[in-house]
């Protein structure tokens, strides 16, 4: 049995390889391995050099987390200054997931491919941020909505760039949980930044000038995102891509060839993953959005004091994350991870829904701030470890995007309608979340009995220990999976494929009744 690695081969995963992995089995694994060329002299990658990444994509995830919890922070102030209600601030947010839907797949199913996606994306991004800022000087609606597509178009550029950087430079278990948990720590923070300081900015500056210090936070992530390019250029010239310690299988960033059949043919246990994805994540999104303005309602401040509340009661947590990420490196247990978060965010949506006084709402922001630290880390550690083959695990984090952003559409105007026919109050609109909730619950018990029936699922529970001492069966497995039951297999992968294109097409029209009906006006 292979012995359990030191903190110290995280410099060195690269030289490991397992003694169960044979000639005859490194023949099965993934066409990508066989096919890259030989390092030509290159040098494996020193963790000097793996700390700096992951300090430059820190860096570049805290401006734009910044950025993000501005607008969610000022919601009854933009429904004030812009004249609009409800379901027009709900189109106004669902726009940008529109764009997602509609250029995500076709321009990052395929990600795997591309180098550079964060510099032209964080471009694009800060233009439409200097248009989002010139519409709250001119207080217009229509041209924030154009502001807002503009600026999605750079975001879906950038989005999936930086866990790819860190997928292809840390296997499962052997440190991508740990650098994806560090960086959303630290993504949290910018957030809180960004969230309880937009009120007061507004109040004391104007209120553009919320959004133009929003610009000048991207100038400052365009500056990381350029240094961080040319970082990636310099370290791809020196060093060679490692190897999975556990499979044996060649880790990279670009690949020579991309497959559009290897996206369409996603294991099972991806979509799995996704099932549980579907509900928490599109369930937090819409609850972050509007909890300023239900701090403000429950709580009977202003918008100032309501936005610290909701700052410092959701993101209180962000020390947590950092340690989740070490522990599913070293412990494994996504699964129970999972079903952990989805219990908690069902407590916290039970609270808010059905205990209408102020303890009850500080209950639930406290519940909600701790269970929440446990979903996005364990839900992409989750996708990257789900995966048989690592080159297309950009295409599946897109696809994961998308299909978030295509929901959200569909809960963010349903819950602004019932929020305006319900005079403003979020009585009605919790009942959502309660659902939502529930339904993540649900499917995380659903996954827990599938980890327990097959390995194929079960492995996302294993330690670091075992996953390396396991390697043969997971080749083995990743055998069967392609060859033995590959058709089966693809039949349901294309099921779940087409199932998502329906959301997708569901989510449209809903964006688009919302417009016909005016409420772009």
């Amino acid at each position: 049995m292979a012995q359990p690695q030191t903190p110290e081969s995280f410099a060195n995963e690269e030289k490991l390889v397992p003694p169960h992995v044979s000639v005859k089995e490194e023949h099965v694994l993934s066409e990508s391995q066989t096919s890259q060329p030989e390092n030509d002299g290159r040098q494996p990658v020193p963790l000097s050099w793996k700390l700096a990444s992951i300090v430059l994509v820190t860096a570049i995830g805290f401006g734009s987390q910044w950025s993000s919890g501005v607008t969610s922070a000022m919601k009854s102030t933009i429904k004030k200054e812009l004249h609009i209600n409800n379901t027009q601030f709900s189109l106004l947010e669902a726009s940008e997931d529109f764009m997602v839907t509609a250029l995500m797949l076709v321009s990052e199913v395929g990600a795997d491919q591309k180098q550079g996606a964060m510099l032209y994306g964080n471009l694009i991004y800060s233009i439409g941020s200097i248009l989002v800022a010139g519409a709250a000087q001119t207080r217009s609606y229509k041209f924030m909505m154009a502001g807002r597509v503009v600026r999605a178009l750079g975001d879906i550029a950038t989005q999936v760039a930086q866990y790819k950087v860190f997928s292809s430079w840390f296997a499962p278990g052997n440190g991508f949980a740990s650098t994806l948990g560090f960086e959303l720590g630290i993504g949290k923070i910018g957030a809180f930044a960004g969230k309880s300081s937009a009120n007061i900015i507004s109040k004391r500056l104007g209120f553009a000038w919320v959004f133009w210090i929003a610009v000048f936070m991207n100038i400052f992530t365009n500056v990381m995102t350029g240094v961080f390019y040319f970082f990636t250029k310099v370290a791809n010239r020196r060093y060679h891509g490692i190897n999975d310690p556990a499979t044996g299988e060649k880790l990279t960033e670009k690949t020579r060839k991309f497959e559009y059949r290897k996206v369409l043919e996603l294991p099972w246990t991806f979509w799995a993953v996704m099932g549980f994805s579907l509900f928490e994540t599109s369930a937090a999104i819409v609850f972050l959005q509007n909890a300023t303005e239900l701090a403000e309602q429950r709580f009977g401040t202003d918008s100032i004091a309501a936005g610290w509340y909701s700052s410092v009661l959701q993101y209180s947590g962000f020390f947590v994350v950092p340690l989740l990420g070490v522990f599913l490196d070293l412990y494994g247990s996504r699964i129970s991870v999972l079903v952990f978060c989805g219990i908690g965010m069902f407590i916290s949506m039970l609270l808010v829904c059905f205990s209408g006084a102020v303890k009850g709402t500080a209950a639930s922001f406290g519940v909600f701030a701790f269970a929440y630290c446990f979903g996005p880390t364990t839900i992409i550690d989750s996708t990257r470890t789900s995966m048989w083959d690592s080159t297309v695990f950009g295409s599946a984090y897109a696809i994961k995007i998308t299909m978030n952003n295509a929901m959200n559409i569909i809960v963010r105007i349903i819950t602004g309608k019932i929020q305006d026919a319900d005079n403003n109050s979020y009585d009605k609109v919790t009942i959502v979340y309660v659902i939502l909730a529930g339904l993540s619950v649900l499917v995380s018990l659903l996954l827990a009995f599938g980890a327990w029936k097959s390995v194929d699922l079960g492995h996302l529970q294993w330690s670091r220990k075992k996953r390396i001492a396991q390697g043969a069966l997971l080749n083995e497995r990743k055998d069967i999976f392609t060859k033995e039951n590959g058709e089966k297999n693809r039949r349901v992968s294309l099921a779940c494929f087409a199932t998502l294109i329906l959301l997708i097409i569901g989510s449209w029209c809903g964006y688009f009744w919302g417009v016909a009906t005016g409420n772009n006006d």
